[in-house]
């Protein structure tokens, strides 16, 4: 099961931090908290509102109180609070980032000084595919760069995903 073998890759520990950005229908922010913990806090950020209030629902039938919704519009991150962050979960959701590397640089702010960011983006499919098409993907080797050139460092690299490539990267240390 791809989705167990993400949450294991990325080796959340009870008690810690995470963002979920692009955090959708919240289907992994769920499982995150479940993970994390009363202690732990998973911020789960979206542009859309209504499901951020999806996810809020969800987390309650399922008695969770450790999920923290924040509303975002465009690639202004302003709420999540500074350096307590030990992840950041991004999932499908760089393609639609316009100025990637100042992106990537503003995250830094957020995380602990021993921080991760694990990115999830879909490869090129065939040519005819939607996401071929319309362009919703980036090359592996292209957000390598990007991530190197904002300051982090790939610390791991999966291959378990058909259709999509899976890095983390921690902080250069300057």
């Amino acid at each position: 099961n791809k989705p167990d073998q993400i949450i294991e890759a990325i080796a959340l520990k009870p008690g810690q931090s995470i963002a979920d950005i692009g955090s959708g229908g919240g289907y992994f922010s769920l499982r995150f908290a479940k993970i994390v913990g009363k202690e732990g806090r998973v911020y789960a950020v979206d542009t859309k509102p209504e499901l951020l209030e999806y996810v809020e629902n969800s987390a309650k039938e399922k008695g969770l109180d450790n999920i923290i919704p924040i509303l975002v519009s465009g690639d202004k991150l302003e709420d999540l609070p500074e350096k307590s962050l030990d992840l950041i979960f991004m999932r499908n959701v760089t393609h639609h980032i316009p100025n990637r590397v100042e992106y990537f640089k503003s995250l830094k702010r957020f995380l602990k000084p021993d921080g991760r960011i694990a990115i999830i983006e879909y490869k090129k499919g065939k040519i005819f595919t939607f996401r071929g098409l319309f362009g919703h993907y980036i090359p592996k080797e292209t957000i390598i760069q990007e991530m190197e050139e904002a300051g982090y460092l790939l610390e791991k690299e999966f291959n378990f995903l058909p259709e999509q490539h899976f890095t983390i990267y921690v902080v250069k240390m300057s």
